[in-house]
């Protein structure tokens, strides 16, 4: 079966980001919702850059983690998923955003989402899919 761009990702819409968990060299977004059972999960083993309306918050930054738990509990409105602009998650006032230079990749997998009922998942490498301009 052929992947479509975010098919996946565009499930977490409606869903809320409960938790942030910081995982020695990555994290892991959980969410939940009202009208839903799953509890899907995105590890970044790249981190995300947070936009909000007055900054954009890279990994590294003062301010990156606060921004990031902030985004708790938020529900995502939105998502996007495109070569050249990778992975992004939108908020009611914010945006989580995943597509690293080749230099930021020092991990052979950018990010992973499972946790749906159905089994379905995905994994988000380098040179494929929505990263293929990162080769």
């Amino acid at each position: 079966m052929a992947y479509i761009p975010n098919k996946l990702l565009g499930r977490l819409v409606g869903l809320r980001l409960y938790s942030v968990q910081f995982v020695m060299d990555y994290v892991q977004l959980r969410f939940d919702g009202e009208l839903s059972n799953e509890v899907p999960v995105l590890n970044c083993d790249i981190l995300p850059a947070i936009s909000r309306a007055d900054r954009t918050y890279l990994p590294g930054e003062p301010g990156w983690a606060d921004a990031l738990v902030g985004l708790i509990p938020q529900v995502v409105t939105d998502s996007c998923e495109r070569t050249g602009t990778g992975i992004e998650l939108r908020f009611s006032d914010a945006a989580l955003r995943l597509h690293p230079t080749p230099k930021q990749i020092d991990t052979p997998e950018i990010a992973m989402l499972s946790g749906f009922d159905d089994g379905r998942w995905m994994v988000w490498r380098p040179g494929e899919d929505s990263f293929e301009d990162l080769t």
